[in-house]
Order: C-alpha cells, then structure tokens, then sequence
C-alpha cells in the first residue's frame, strides 16, 4: 500500500505502528498468520465528544481504498 500511495500521490506514505487499531489487534489474535493495516482519514478527538474528521482526507483515503481494492489478487 505504501508503494501504491507513492503512485497515486508522487509523495511518501506516514507510515507508523501505534497501539491503536481495536479490530487489528482482535483479528490479529485470530488469525495470527494475516496482514493487515489499518488506515482511514485524519481524525482527531477520536472516542470523545470533541471527536472530528477533517473533511478534505476524506475523498483523498476513499480513492485510495477504492484502488486499494481494485489490486488484491485474485485466488
């Protein structure tokens, strides 16, 4: 996915490890052997009242996982 955000956006991806990421950590339990990566627009506030998004990320990571999509390989 890195290499794809490259492609689409000619930019590095932020690319991180947190402790953040409920359905990671519970799938990766699980299924142990499975990759995954969690990712989504800017939120900030998240879990709280204050919880926002900022609008603009939005169109940006639906095209991204639309793409994203498009390129799993078939089995």
């Amino acid at each position: 996915m890195s290499q794809l955000y490259h492609e689409l956006y000619k930019t590095e991806a932020s690319v991180s490890a947190c402790h953040a990421g409920l359905e990671c950590g519970i799938l990766g339990t699980n299924y142990p052997q499975m990759q995954m990566i969690s990712f989504g627009p800017n939120i900030t506030g998240a879990h709280s009242p204050d919880e926002r998004v900022q609008i603009s990320s939005v169109q940006k990571f639906w095209g991204f996982l639309l793409e994203t999509l498009k390129r799993i390989p078939r089995l």
